[in-house]
């Protein structure tokens, strides 16, 4: 499990101010520590300045996804705490920092003190963060995809930026970099759908587009009976050929970062591939077994990522 750095930036602010916004940072930390997620989020592979900054984003993020996802809330109540989401994250942006604006709420107190400073800290675009929510509200009402380029679509809002966050606060700021991550970030997202192709579909989600499974004969009644057909195999099988693809097409991101950066996206554009590679060996059957990472695959991948080739 990776661990996590308890060390807060501050700035030129009064005691009061300083231990508000060290406090924010702390349980922002404390939540990315908390969370499973499939790749590391702020571990120790970041550069420790990174950490919080990242733990501030992915609170963030995490809170808008469960209020997009989590529980047995009706849609339109989904769509109304996203709203009120977005709305803090405007307030926030307009003022350059969350401190004048405290509520109630102690956990998005923390989240916004901490996230207005990373904003301002890294020049970090609004647009990023709207890009994220845009998509947590698609998650709300959409629920299948007609065609591959709607699913990109989709991961260019909710993957996407959180790639050319991180270069931002690691201090990148190049085109040409920011078009490999959105490769590798789409490729992350879509690996995820496709490790949890059966939850999925019992929760009434698809994300194998309708144009790649009605192409492989693919038919919709099949997969209520738990086992997959040989053309939801090859609809799978399309699936992460083209998403293989996507790791090809941003791995020079690996490559042009520096530092323990370096090293932590070498180490989740590896895993990512490993677990398409263990989709493949399960014959793309993910309702056979969920494809994953465990503790034997970590020595193999973090030498892979030393001796990358």
């Amino acid at each position: 499990m990776p661990e996590y750095s308890s060390k807060v930036p501050v700035g030129q602010q009064s005691v009061t101010e300083d231990t508000a916004l060290r406090r924010a940072y702390a349980s922002c930390l404390k939540l990315a520590k908390e969370h499973y997620e499939n790749f590391p989020v702020a571990s120790r592979l970041l550069p420790p300045r990174m950490r919080p900054h990242i733990a501030a984003v992915y609170a963030f993020a995490r809170n808008a996804d469960d209020f997009a996802d989590e529980g047995d809330r009706r849609p339109e109540d989904r769509l109304a705490l996203l709203d009120g989401w977005h709305e803090r994250l405007r307030l926030t942006h307009a003022a350059g920092t969350s401190s004048s604006i405290a509520t109630t709420d102690r956990v998005a107190d923390d989240v916004f003190l901490a996230l207005g400073h990373t904003m301002r800290v890294h020049d970090l675009p609004i647009e990023l963060f709207e890009d994220l929510l845009s998509a947590f509200r698609q998650d709300v009402v959409t629920h299948r995809y007609e065609t591959w380029g709607d699913l990109l679509d989709y991961c260019r809002r909710s993957a996407n930026p959180v790639g050319r966050i991180v270069l931002r606060v690691a201090g990148y700021r190049n085109a040409t970099l920011d078009r490999a991550a959105d490769s590798v970030c789409s490729a992350l997202q879509i690996t995820n759908f496709l490790q949890d192709f059966g939850r999925d579909w019992r929760e009434g989600r698809l994300y194998v587009p309708a144009e790649v499974h009605r192409a492989c004969g693919a038919k919709l009644d099949d997969l209520d009976h738990g086992q997959l057909t040989p053309a939801w195999r090859d609809a799978l099988r399309t699936c992460a050929d083209r998403t293989r693809t996507l790791f090809a097409d941003g791995r020079a991101v690996c490559d042009e970062v520096r530092g323990r950066l370096k090293f932590e996206l070498r180490l989740t554009w590896l895993g990512g591939v490993r677990i398409l590679d263990r989709l493949e060996q399960t014959g793309y059957d993910p309702l056979a077994g969920r494809p994953t990472l465990g503790f034997n695959d970590m020595l193999p991948l973090m030498w892979n990522a030393l001796v990358w080739t």
